[in-house]
């Protein structure tokens, strides 16, 4: 039921698809009388009886009693027309993202409701600004994006275009946090909030696939297992579909006029003309028998050899961490690197043949493990151009030795974990710096939206500021990549030394 703080009002849901009965279900459940459109014959009667069949299944379980089910039964209609929206003070749009069709609607809507009536869309992609262009009263116009399953997904963004006003903004967000949801409000930018923050996952992982780093699979286990994400982003393109995501990726690109932190990847056209979608398609990255995906052969795992002679760089982060693990299979550590069979450095943001030319050492024996990643969870091996089949498969068969995963990658600035994590918290302090969205707004939307384990921010603060300014300055060094340039945000709170989730002076 809706919170004590916001009386019930009565909503206008128009368009009857996935998006738009689940917004009818939120809403009626929280207390509202709901009234849904649908231009298709039959459309809207559909949307409230499966609205309805969800929220009945909270008797079934006992979550909800017999009474209150009648009394949201009895708030809920179809209507056959638009004209039964006439009385909402709420109208919410979820139709077919195309610009032309959502101005006609908005057109249309404005002829039949009040001056006060708020107008919201549900728009993923396109400029609510553009929308409401077309309107007598943009000031009550703004985006109302909720994620799919709308019930489930616990979070919606409140776009506040450039004309919408203050009152549209609030009465919105009320009404999400009303419902049990958390409203982000964001700017009317490319991307909203959450899509926009989540272009480091996809972008990154592509990139990496581009040098020939790591497999798809390789570049999800590590950010899987040993960083925490629920899916890696190949598994991520496979699931929401490759046809779908090449389009939002371009979209951001092209409307953020280029710029190189989102840069879309070459690899992906090919693939969408090839048809490879996904799991709709059978195939995307992965192979599908159905929607179980089909495991690739696993490399055979060297068997760890006693007494191998291993050097570990001094000054690597997880030197304690590392004799402790290699020692106790069984290597032989030694001070000299001359003497060492295998060389071990543990550079930040940077490769093993950079790593392996700085220290002096052959790097035909050198080979890098991530200090990101917790030993622990999974383990990544890094070799250089140079490193040989012997030393590799000393290193891999000593790491593996207690039975942790290890996923053996070839040289690539910043492993995985590192260049992702490092692109994810920079791309989210530019958000911050321009302003698009508060920082606590930043935080629980990609929490809550795209399901990450922390928020970007203080996923920054936990690994470190000044280490995240590390990897970037090192990537864009040895890459030439300007997508790599640190946010001014970033870089301020660094050299300051305080939080990365620190708000600008005028607005704390």
């Amino acid at each position: 039921m809706t919170s004590n703080n916001v009386k019930p009002l009565t909503l206008g849901v128009v368009g009857a698809g996935a998006m738009g009965r689940g917004i009818v279900q939120l809403f009626a459940q929280a207390g509202h009388r709901v009234r849904c459109f649908d231009a298709a014959p039959g459309a809207a009667a559909n949307a409230v009886e499966f609205a309805l069949g969800m929220i009945g299944r909270g008797v079934e379980k006992g979550r909800l009693s017999a009474e209150a089910f009648e009394a949201i039964r009895a708030s809920v209609s179809p209507c056959d027309g638009m004209a039964g929206l006439a009385g909402c003070d709420v109208v919410i749009e979820a139709i077919v993202e195309d610009l032309a069709v959502k101005r006609q609607l908005f057109g249309a809507l404005e002829a039949v409701v009040a001056e006060t009536t708020v107008l919201a869309s549900n728009t993923s992609s396109l400029t609510v600004a553009d929308i409401a262009a077309a309107c007598r009263h943009p000031a009550r116009v703004a985006g109302l994006h909720f994620f799919n399953p709308v019930p489930l997904m616990k979070v919606a963004e409140v776009i506040a275009a450039l004309r919408t006003s203050p009152q549209t903004v609030q009465t919105l967000s009320e009404l999400v946090s009303g419902a049990g949801h958390r409203a982000v409000v964001t700017a009317d930018q490319p991307g909203f909030l959450v899509n926009h923050a989540g272009r480091g996952l996809y972008t990154e992982g592509l990139r990496v696939l581009e040098e020939q780093a790591a497999t798809p699979a390789d570049v999800d286990d590590v950010l899987r297992e040993g960083v925490g994400f629920r899916m890696g982003p190949f598994e991520l393109l496979d699931l929401t579909g490759l046809d779908v995501s090449s389009k939002v990726m371009a979209s951001i690109y092209e409307q953020f006029q280029h710029e190189p932190r989102f840069r879309p990847s070459s690899l992906v056209a090919p693939r969408v003309a090839a048809g490879l979608f996904g799991r709709k398609t059978g195939e995307g990255w992965y192979v599908y028998d159905g929607d179980t995906r089909r495991a690739a052969p696993a490399r055979p795992v060297p068997p760890p050899r006693a007494g191998v002679a291993v050097w570990i760089d001094p000054q690597a982060s997880g030197r304690a961490e590392l004799i402790a693990l290699l020692s106790g299979a069984g290597a032989r550590l030694t001070d000299g690197a001359a003497q060492a069979e295998v060389c071990v450095v543990q550079p930040w943001g940077g490769d093993a043949s950079h790593a392996a030319v700085a220290l002096g050492l052959d790097a035909a024996r050198t080979v890098a493990v991530d200090p990101m990643v917790p030993l622990a969870l999974r383990r990544t091996l890094m070799l250089s151009a140079l490193t040989s089949a012997a030393a590799r498969d000393a290193a891999w068969g000593l790491l593996a030795a207690d039975g942790v995963p290890v996923t053996v990658i070839n040289d690539s600035p910043g492993f995985i974990a590192q260049r992702v994590l490092a692109t994810i918290v920079n791309i989210a302090a530019q958000i911050a710096q321009r302003g698009i969205a508060s920082v606590a707004d930043i935080e629980d939307a990609v929490k809550l939206g795209l399901g990450y384990p922390h928020g970007p921010l203080a996923w920054g603060d936990r690994i470190g500021g000044a280490r995240i300014l590390e990897i970037l300055r090192t990537l864009q060094a040895q890459t030439g990549d300007p997508r790599y340039r640190p946010s001014p945000w970033l870089v301020r709170r660094v050299a300051l030394g305080v939080s990365l989730l620190t708000p600008e002076a005028s607005r704390s």
